[in-house]
């Protein structure tokens, strides 16, 4: 094992930061180490815009469902799928820009996850805590707006960013069995092994929490996986040029 496979194995979200800022200039190097990353057919369909303003922040707290550590985080970054840079591209040599195509929202989508991971793993080698926040997407038009995003253009995520003030334990993983197979799909070991991760992760919540939560993984999935989730994002990323097509 080298110092680079150990941070990998050591992420954890932190949600309490002190207060200070990150420099402009570490921000454009986490930036520019996102860059770095893969992107299918060199599109780079990825736009970061840095919220500074208070009272933008403290707004898109709001709007991620009330997660304070947005505004109080040393940066917060939106990361946003951008087709809107490749279409003018495409314009500018005469060409006519295929508005709407489900294969270049997915090439934007994983083009933006694919730099913002690179981004936290540069982050979290220099000592840095990170926290996705995915609740953006409970009200997207909202964020839109008030980052201005032109079609073509849609919020995916928020990261926070800053010098932590805690050190929570690393939350365990599925069992590499579960995930890493061979030659074909094989569920034959899957119930096992989510029993066993059940009770690995009720027990990790209940150190964790003082045994205040007292859940697994399977009852989790049944929450989120058992009903709707956003079903608005439909709409929403039609309303801005994505995945008609």
């Amino acid at each position: 094992m080298n110092s680079t496979i150990e941070l990998l194995l050591s992420h954890r979200s932190i949600r309490k930061f002190e207060d200070k800022p990150v420099s402009d200039e570490v921000i454009k190097t986490l930036v520019q180490c996102g860059q770095a990353a893969a992107t299918s057919s060199n599109v780079q369909g990825v736009t970061v815009i840095q919220v500074t303003q208070d009272d933008t922040r403290e707004a898109m707290a709001k709007l991620a469902g009330g997660q304070p550590y947005v505004a109080s985080a040393g940066a917060f970054l939106v990361y946003c799928a951008d087709l809107r840079r490749p279409m003018n591209a495409c314009e500018s040599q005469g060409g006519e820009f295929s508005a709407g195509m489900m294969e270049h929202f997915l090439i934007a989508s994983v083009d933006v996850a694919l730099a913002a991971q690179n981004t936290v793993v540069a982050a979290e080698s220099l000592g840095l805590g990170i926290c996705y926040i995915g609740g953006l997407r409970n009200n997207p038009a909202e964020v839109t707006q008030l980052l201005k995003l032109p079609q073509q253009v849609y919020p995916v995520f928020g990261l926070c960013l800053g010098y932590p003030d805690q050190s929570p334990e690393v939350k365990p993983r599925l069992p590499v069995e579960a995930v890493l197979m061979k030659d074909n799909y094989d569920e034959s070991t899957q119930d096992a092994l989510r029993d066993q991760y059940d009770a690995q992760l009720r027990e990790y919540y209940k150190t964790r929490t003082g045994g205040n939560k007292d859940s697994s993984w399977s009852e989790e999935m049944r929450a989120l996986v058992g009903k709707e989730s956003r079903p608005h994002m439909k709409p929403f990323l039609a309303d801005q040029g994505f995945a008609t097509k």
